[in-house]
């Protein structure tokens, strides 16, 4: 026994795993097991193999069904490899390699019972209580020495083997697990694998999620290492990379219940809009999964992502191919090796004895029964032995056969390099090399670097994995005809040609399977707690833009939303236009006023000496119609285009027109009032009733506003701004920035109070000398004035102060203060001066001197009258009218001559 050997012998792990190999060799022999036996032939140097020749049976039984692809397929593979080495003149010259090669029935417990088999030959065995039935000691056969081990196909397989044969220090070389597992170099240190790990897979998947548009996925593993270290790698670097959330994770179960596929559909149905379903699963449980899918009518809504479990088998989607059409699946990227077809083809009964399951597969390929002692139905028809396969069956070369070929050449370049160290020179196997050295072998492996049999480079890195390589395929079906077709590949980057993809029912249209749909411009997103995949959808409401996804901000005061609210724009500037409606009637009622006015002033010039103009009051009646004139122009100033100097005239103009006017009408009110209370107790004329007096008074009162004008001035100069609150309705696209004048309500107040002071005061005056006789003055016509204007002033006030939130304020508050005033204007120019005029032209024989009468009997004659007003509520009517005969007889004859009184011109 050598060092190793006693080294091993002496580990208490070694004694325990040599106890349960008897065990397990005593249940075996208990239970006849008919698949115990293996693959074994001579060599310098024996490698272990372990294939999935069956499926993994039912109801207690290890093995089931034959795996013609998965399992012979690969079997032959390896045997074929070994072959073509022990031909090569160049690699491992004059050293021949031999097999021992395992059927693990898919299932990890059988697989690690079969492996027990290649420690056996390093246990010691303890043969002190064993005896012949003779008494002789019994003697044993001495098993091979497996210096290294090429499988197994699942991971979950291989991580069980792995914890055993790293205890014996054999290297293990995988051509199928791909678990990330499998990458931790602290636990399984003596395992290397040809194909690259589901890490690679699982970003490759992700980057094909991603590519595809799809940020909201399931993921469905099968239990056990493959499934769930596929998964979750696939979770763990779509969380790290971001975009891409899992709506469900399930399993499925190593002993699935009845109905139990249904019901994991049922839950994928349960998140309808996580169409994508992101599988590693092995291919009994995506055929199960795919026919419960269509059992429940989901055809053409799952969108399934396939690792290299699924590939480009044909077992997983036979008679399923409705429901797998659109299936986007991965594979390490491969090729056919045409050496191996050409071996494989030409397989019979006859040469190829060594294979002790080949007789099981041929009868299985070409559905036909060996004998009395076949495996097959007995009504099948006998095999002739003369079939040949691929011209008598299909074939079609299983996916992993590189794989196992590249596994086998890079345990046998690492022989070969340790021979040329070891044994430099020397004809076979030197004595460094008669028991190989596992970690030594180990370091070889790793240390490999040649082109495979599809001409790419076998290396391993530091963790004994392969490089990713990867294919990508999609399942579509043809003119009734389902194929895998290659859509892309994936070598450390994504190259995808989506112009291939072909989805189920939809022709090249693209599925989505999103949580949610991207917001619309002028949306925000609103996330979802625990699901960043999964947001509403709000609209910027208001005058709100989108500031980014997740944010909307306020636009400034002098700006609004643009269309699709992604920015602001500025708000449109407007003001009264000349011929906007609420602009045309306004300077329609000027322009009659102003024309009306001047042809008043110019009649007037035109008769200034005739007794009807002089009887009106020249002087005063020519401020009089310069304010009606200034009423009426003030209008082309409120419409006209706010600057600075409309600003100014604004100012000045808007309650001076009405000053002018209110003031001489006020004026002439007190002046009659000051009379006629002056008559009341003496002759004597009171005090300012000239003309030279009735200007200044009228001057005076005008002075006033002008100085208050003059104050706005000083305390806050005129400027333009443009109001963007007053038209700011709900809806930012009617919203528009006013231009305007620096004119507030409260200054209008000011500037209009002044003058609607002097208008009730005159007013006041006119209810006041409303009996004196109309044949003396005009008092009632300035009475009648000022009542309408009051009624016009008060309707004014609701009307321009009731609709401050209206939209429309601007246009009805400057059409109702411009007719307003126009209104005002032309009250007083039609009930004070429009008889006059109408005398003046077409009665002009009413404009003459009238006889002149004293001041004494003017006023007695307007006192006689009001006591004939008062004294007719008492007496009868002829009573009270001869008494005032008589007395306006007396004073008749007493009259001396005094100047006739008119209303302040001389005669």
């Amino acid at each position: 026994m050598g060092n190793q050997e006693k080294l091993l012998v002496s580990s208490p792990c070694v004694f325990l795993f040599a106890k349960l190999y008897w065990v397990l060799i005593m249940l075996q022999r208990a239970i006849g097991q008919e698949y115990a036996h293996s693959i074994r032939l001579e060599g310098d140097i024996i490698l272990g193999g372990l294939f999935p020749v069956h499926s993994r049976g039912e109801r207690g039984v290890p093995c089931g069904d034959l795996k013609k692809e998965k399992g012979i397929h690969r079997l032959e593979a390896m045997m074929y490899a070994i072959d073509q080495i022990n031909k090569d003149p160049e690699l491992l010259a004059n050293v021949t390699l031999g097999v021992r090669i395992l059927d693990t029935c898919s299932r990890d417990t059988y697989a690690l019972e079969q492996s027990l088999t290649f420690v056996q030959a390093l246990i010691e065995k303890d043969a002190s209580d064993v005896r012949c039935a003779n008494g002789d000691p019994p003697i044993f056969t001495k098993p091979d020495k497996i210096s290294g081990v090429i499988g197994a196909a699942a991971s979950s397989v291989s991580i069980m083997v792995a914890n055993i044969l790293r205890l014996f220090k054999i290297p293990q070389i995988s051509y199928a697990s791909t678990a990330p597992e499998l990458s931790d170099n602290s636990r399984y240190d003596f395992f290397s694998r040809v194909v690259p790990p589901d890490s690679y897979q699982a970003q490759a998947m992700v980057d094909i999620v991603t590519a595809l548009g799809w940020n909201y996925v399931s993921t469905l593993a099968s239990e056990g290492n493959y499934g769930e270290s596929g998964v979750e790698a696939f979770t763990q670097i779509s969380r790290e990379t971001g975009g891409v959330c899992i709506a469900q994770s399930l399993k499925i179960p190593r002993e699935p219940r009845l109905g139990e596929f249904d019901k994991i559909v049922g839950r994928l149905l349960e998140t309808p809009s996580a169409r994508a379903v992101i599988i590693f699963a092995n291919e009994d449980d995506i055929r199960r999964v795919l026919e419960a899918a269509r059992k429940t009518n989901q055809t053409g809504h799952f969108l399934w992502i396939g690792s290299d479990s699924w590939g480009s088998k044909i077992a997983p989607v036979y008679q399923q191919e409705d429901i797998a059409e659109g299936a986007v699946t991965i594979l390490p990227k491969r090729a056919s090796i045409d050496g191996f077809d050409r071996y494989f083809r030409s397989r019979s009964l006859a040469n190829n004895r060594r294979n002790v399951w080949f007789a099981e597969f041929w009868e299985e390929n070409f559905a036909c029964r060996l004998g009395s002692h076949g495996k097959r139905n007995s009504h099948l028809k006998k095999c002739t032995g003369l079939e040949r396969i691929g011209r008598d069956s299909n074939y079609e070369q299983e996916g992993k056969v590189q794989f196992v070929i590249d596994a086998v050449y890079a345990m046998a370049h690492a022989l070969n390099n340790m021979h040329r160290e070891l044994c430099p020179g020397a004809i076979g196997l030197c004595q460094r090399m008669s028991t190989v050295d596992g970690k030594e072998l180990l370091s070889y492996i790793r240390a490999v670097n040649f082109n495979g049999s599809a001409g790419t480079p076998v290396v391993f890195n530091e963790n004994g994995d392969a490089p990713g390589r990867y294919d990508i395929y999609q399942y579509q079906i043809n003119n009734k005809t389902a194929e895998y077709k290659v859509i892309g590949h994936w070598t450390n980057q994504l190259h995808l040609n989506v112009e291939d993809l072909k989805w189920a029912r939809r022709a090249h249209a693209h599925p989505t399977s999103v949580c949610s749909h991207p917001c619309k411009p002028g949306e925000r997103k609103k996330p979802v707690k625990g699901a960043p995949c999964c947001w509403s959808c709000d609209r910027c409401e208001g005058y709100q833009y989108q500031l980014d996804e997740l944010t909307c901000d306020l636009c400034a005061t002098d700006k609004r939303p643009n269309r699709n609210r992604t920015g602001c724009q500025d708000i449109p500037i407007i003001k009264l236009e000349w011929h906007s409606p609420w602009a045309v009637v306004p300077m329609f009622i000027s322009i009659l006023g102003i024309v009306a006015t001047t042809f008043v002033i110019v009649t007037f010039v035109r008769y200034n000496d005739t007794p009807i103009v002089r009887a009106s009051g020249r002087e005063l009646s020519y401020v009089l119609l310069t304010g009606i004139f200034l009423c009426y122009s003030i209008t082309f100033l409120m419409i006209g285009a706010p600057d600075i100097v409309v600003c100014s005239l604004r100012r000045i103009f808007l309650g001076l027109g009405l000053c002018f006017s209110y003031a001489a009408l006020l004026t002439k009110t007190n002046r009659i009032h000051r009379i006629f209370e002056q008559g009341k107790k003496s002759v004597t004329a009171p005090r300012f009733i000239s003309p030279a007096s009735q200007l200044a008074i009228t001057f005076s009162l005008i002075s006033v506003q002008l100085i208050g004008v003059f104050i706005w001035f000083i305390v806050d100069h005129p400027h333009v701004f443009v109001d963007y609150i007053e038209q700011r309705p709900i809806d930012p696209e009617n919203a528009r920035g006013v231009l305007k004048c620096d004119i507030s309500d409260l200054s209008l107040i000011c500037s209009l109070g002044y003058s609607i002071l002097l208008m009730v005061t005159c007013t006041v005056y006119a209810i006041k000398t409303r009996g004196v006789p109309e044949t003396f003055n005009e008092a009632k016509p300035i009475g009648f004035t000022m009542y309408t204007t009051c009624i016009i002033w008060l309707a004014f006030i609701p009307i321009f102060f009731g609709t401050a939130q209206s939209a429309e304020r601007m246009y009805i508050q400057t059409t109702t203060l411009t007719v307003s005033m126009s209104l005002s204007a032309s009250v007083s120019l039609g009930m004070l001066y429009m008889p006059k005029v109408y005398i003046i032209i077409f009665h002009p024989e009413q404009n003459v001197q009238k006889r002149k009468r004293s001041f004494k009997a003017v006023v007695t004659a307007a006192t006689m009258q009001s006591k004939l007003i008062q004294k007719g509520n008492d007496r009868p009517n002829g009573e009270v009218k001869t008494e005032l005969c008589e007395s306006l007889e007396t004073n008749s004859k007493s009259s001396v001559d005094y100047p006739m009184i008119n209303n302040g011109s001389t005669s």
